[in-house]
């Protein structure tokens, strides 16, 4: 493990002119928090090199710096494909059927839900989901009945309101 000795006093003597130069570069005050905070994380993981450099808090803000200005042009460049490419068209709401389903499965036992989902929406053999949620074979074949039991009664439920 590298030895960190003497970053604590490191942040504690830097982070209030870091915070400061940061936030005025950028006028945004979380972003400033933000990259000072992604970049006393960089150095704390080189902090055996850094701590060697004659003007550590340079190092520093520069990282800094460069973290804000990497989120600037990813922020203009998404801002590009926006006007190129226009708005996202609006999700057309769910099929009423497909809320009765998650009220439906939500009110199932947490091992039955997951057997459901996996078995009936992902299609996948009733091995594979005792593999993937390390229950028995038997098991999970008891959490499908329980779990198509309770779906048919709750959705027979929901239709009846209907």
């Amino acid at each position: 493990m590298a030895d960190h000795g003497g970053f604590e006093d490191f942040y504690t003597g830097t982070r209030h002119r870091l915070v400061t130069y940061l936030y005025a570069m950028t006028g945004d005050r979380a972003e400033a928090q933000d990259a000072a905070q992604e970049a006393y994380v960089r150095a704390w993981q080189r902090w055996t090199t850094v701590s060697g450099y004659d003007d550590p808090e340079a190092w520093l803000r520069t990282v800094a710096f460069r973290l804000c200005a990497n989120h600037w042009r990813k922020a203009k460049n998404r801002l590009r494909a926006y006007v190129r490419h226009g708005p996202t068209a609006d999700a057309p709401p769910p099929h009423a059927d497909s809320v009765a389903l998650i009220t439906a499965l939500k009110q199932l036992t947490v091992g039955e839900r997951q057997a459901i989902i996996l078995h009936h929406l992902l299609d996948l053999p009733v091995a594979e989901v005792a593999a993937q949620t390390g229950v028995p074979v038997n098991t999970v074949k008891t959490r499908l009945a329980r779990g198509r039991r309770a779906l048919a009664g709750l959705l027979d439920e929901e239709y009846d309101h209907a």
